[in-house]
């Protein structure tokens, strides 16, 4: 059976542990209809625009 040689340091088993919960960041990409900066694959926030097309109501800010 094999057995640990050397006992690892907390610091060692805490660095080997913490790599199981890494979130990677969203790709944020300009929108190609209002050059908003969004998340790729997602309706605009901005102008709610998805594909070239209007998917999403418009902030009431711009329809005034």
């Amino acid at each position: 059976m094999a057995v640990p040689k050397r006992r690892n340091t907390s610091s060692k088993r805490n660095a080997r542990r913490a790599n199981h919960d890494k979130v990677a960041a969203p790709n944020i990409v300009p929108c190609p209809n209002c050059s908003a900066p969004m998340v790729s694959h997602r309706v605009c926030p901005a102008c709610g625009h998805y594909k070239g097309k209007a998917v999403g109501k418009a902030p009431a800010a711009e329809e005034k």
